[in-house]
């Protein structure tokens, strides 16, 4: 059961979103195959949409390993084969717990086991003001595994850009071989690649399409500090976004999907790195899910900031650093702090294409 546990997450964690742990489709002939996927789905969900919850977080010995460095909500409807993806940013305030909402997940944790799940869900389901069926929780360890095994993927880089700043697993804390006087004084210092480059690798990236394994893939979705547009979270949304499909459609090629071999590397790679409030009993609907979804039109659901380049949506601002927000730089609602009425009305009418009204605008 483990095994057929873990090949959705695959299908899942490809399906952008779509898919958890599963069936271990080797065992199945084509023409078994294909009966399975003319059955019905019956999967719980909201109106007709079925909605999902993917989270990234570092694990292992990455710092803070249960902060969600990918925070990705994904609403899906079968019938017309469409998959809107909303983008959190990790910075976004949310006053019920006095943080951001990247820290959601390590509180939940910290309280019981399985409860980063249940806050994290809770809190994007308040924010956005969308029902959430399920939730799907990956490590980076995981996601390289994943990504290897199918032989790496094609990502349009959209610009060219350089981070001097992406942190080596491991050396977050590392002395760079200085005394502890030193430290205590370099830790004020406005430049911490200056002062600690132990710490940090140069990463970069030529515009175009590049083939990448899946360590190369993780530097691209994580890096934050690229000089330049490519330096923000709304930036890096934009990326992950990329990698999820392009993540979708390798899995679904024929080289993939009717490998045996590559199904079998697929789960071995992330059997241990994944988390799920999917039941057992509906692994074999999400397998059915990601097959008829496999050629579904993907549109992105933007939450940003005003920009002159771009004309962002304008749903959030960034306010000044004080003790209100734990003298943090933080994201909240254009509205004004915990007042998400702006966001809910905008995603709403974008998973149902509707002609909105301002997306400023309180909902009555």
């Amino acid at each position: 059961m483990r095994k057929k546990k873990v090949l959705i997450i695959v299908l899942v964690i490809t399906l952008f979103v779509l898919i958890k742990a599963g069936l271990s489709l080797s065992k199945y002939t084509p023409v078994l195959f294909q009966l399975i996927f003319n059955r019905d789905i019956t999967l719980k969900k909201s109106d007709h949409n079925i909605n999902l919850l993917l989270l990234g977080i570092g694990g292992g010995k990455h710092e803070g390993p249960n902060l969600t460095d990918t925070i990705i909500f994904a609403s899906l409807d079968p019938e017309k084969k469409t998959v809107s993806l909303v983008s959190i940013p990790r910075d976004l305030w949310v006053s019920d717990i006095d943080g951001k909402i990247n820290t959601a997940y390590s509180i939940g944790e910290s309280k019981k086991t399985g409860g980063g799940i249940l806050l994290t869900r809770a809190l994007v389901s308040k924010i956005l003001g969308q029902p959430i069926d399920y939730t799907i929780r990956v490590d980076f360890d995981g996601f390289v595994k994943a990504v290897d095994s199918v032989g790496g993927l094609d990502i349009d880089v959209e610009n060219t850009f350089d981070d001097y700043e992406y942190p080596i697993e491991g050396k977050e804390n590392d002395a760079c071989g200085h005394t502890e006087e030193e430290i205590q004084v370099l830790a004020t210092s406005s430049s911490m690649v200056d002062a600690f480059p132990c710490r940090y690798i140069h990463v970069h990236f030529d515009k175009g399409l590049r083939h990448m394994d899946g360590d190369t893939v993780l530097k691209f979705v994580r890096s934050r500090h690229a000089k330049g547009e490519e330096g923000t979270d709304f930036a890096r949304n934009k990326r992950q976004e990329k990698v999820i499909a392009a993540f979708k459609n390798k899995l679904f090629s024929t080289d993939v999907i009717l490998n045996p071999v590559k199904v079998v590397s697929l789960y071995s790679a992330i059997s241990d790195n994944v988390d799920t409030d999917i039941e057992q009993t509906e692994f074999d609907d999400f397998v059915r899910l990601a097959q008829k979804m496999k050629d579904a039109k993907i549109q992105s659901i933007v939450l940003d900031t005003d920009n002159e380049k771009n004309q962002g949506s304008g749903l959030l601002i960034n306010p000044p650093i004080g003790e209100e927000y734990n003298n943090q730089w933080v994201l909240i609602p254009k509205l004004g702090n915990n007042d998400f009425s702006g966001i809910k009305n905008y995603v709403a009418c974008e998973i149902k294409a509707e002609n909105c009204p301002s997306i400023n605008s309180k909902k009555n």
